[in-house]
């Protein structure tokens, strides 16, 4: 494997450039290294897709191994990606050892500076703690970038499509369960059916639903797993550990699905405790070697309530009077309808925003 390197970031190295061999693109890279936030920050371009891994904050100790970190930072970022080990290892095992070049032509030096200018304008994304920008780098990876011929693709799947020729395997296999997540109404049937890897969190499982209800996330929120009638875990978000550190609640962020599911069938999701959504989750089936990496809506049906319209009862309310021309206040409650958002069910749509979502989680 070659990393191309800039004069800047040899500099800082302080190391002799090798003389370049012909390499596969697939393993050859181009590197900078930037000063965000007052720390050192490489980043890593693959010639063949723009892929991205990125380093922050990186020390003396950490740029004197810096092929050893960057070896790391390739498996973790796959790993983010949801790439099986099986993959991943057949990728690195063809890395024999990594070497240090000049960079190699105008194109990619003009690629690795536009990638380095967006990496600039995601700082909101950097976790100051993490060596290896996992989330960072993931994000960059969804973003459209042109192959200067008019045309433009996503990195992360031109990754895929690279790895699935290079082992002859598939990139993904993930334990994934279908869920059938239901709001809790008397009068209304408002559902939706997701297949959902049981690697994500629950506080993006949180968004997840949020996203598939069509909810704003304006209001504080919990889960509660289940087993006879019998609450076994709560979890709720940082907000709520903060008002009540002394809980014994768990922080959402540090459990997964698959610590839950399936071993329990059932999970309840309060959304704004003054409206009171209750969710409940059913687990329908386990699939154990899902092919997709991402969260899917497959079915559903019914508009999501709009927020602070009060609850079922004030729900009620409003598709009356939205319906009634001649109520006094259709005009107005019309207009704050389409201000919440208030839409039909719509399967594309929701799809649609879920892998919005995706690109940042």
């Amino acid at each position: 494997m070659i990393i191309h390197c800039t004069k800047k970031l040899l500099d800082e190295l302080k190391i002799k450039p090798s003389i370049e061999t012909e390499e596969n693109p697939l393993f050859s890279w181009h590197a900078n290294i930037l000063i965000i936030n007052r720390k050192k920050t490489v980043v890593f371009v693959n010639d063949l897709n723009r892929f991205v891994v990125v380093l922050y904050g990186l020390k003396a100790k950490e740029l004197q191994k810096l092929d050893e970190c960057f070896i790391r930072g390739i498996r973790e970022v796959f790993q983010a990606e949801g790439i099986q080990e099986e993959v991943i290892e057949d990728y690195l095992q063809q890395v024999k050892q990594v070497s240090f070049a000049k960079t190699k032509g105008r194109t990619y030096v003009a690629r690795l500076n536009r990638d380095c200018e967006d990496i600039q304008y995601l700082l909101d994304d950097i976790n100051a703690n993490k060596l290896i920008q996992t989330r960072l780098s993931k994000f960059k990876n969804s973003m459209l970038v042109g192959d200067g011929k008019g045309d433009y693709y996503d990195p992360n799947e031109e990754m895929y499509k690279a790895l699935a020729e290079l082992t002859g395997k598939d990139v993904f296999r993930l334990e994934a369960v279908e869920l059938k997540i239901t709001l809790q109404l008397e009068n209304f049937n408002v559902w939706r059916t997701l297949v959902v890897p049981t690697r994500v969190t629950f506080d993006q499982f949180h968004k997840i639903i949020q996203t598939a209800f069509g909810w704003r996330d304006w209001h504080l929120h919990e889960f509660s797993i289940t087993d006879k009638n019998e609450t076994v875990a709560r979890l709720v978000g940082e907000d709520e550990i903060r008002r009540n550190p002394n809980s014994h609640s768990i922080l959402e962020s540090e459990k997964k699905l698959s610590d839950f599911l399936p071993p329990y069938k059932t999970i309840n999701y309060i959304y704004d405790f003054g409206d009171g959504w209750e969710h409940k989750i059913e687990l329908i089936n386990v699939i154990p070697d899902n092919s997709k990496n991402y969260v899917e809506c497959i079915a559903g049906e019914g508009a999501t309530p709009p927020e602070d319209v009060g609850g079922e009862y004030g729900f009620k309310e409003f598709l009356a009077i939205i319906s009634d021309e001649n109520h006094p206040e259709h005009f107005a409650m019309t207009r704050w309808g389409i201000e919440q958002e208030y839409k039909p069910f719509n399967l594309k749509e929701i799809n649609r925003d879920l892998l919005i979502l995706r690109k940042r989680q």
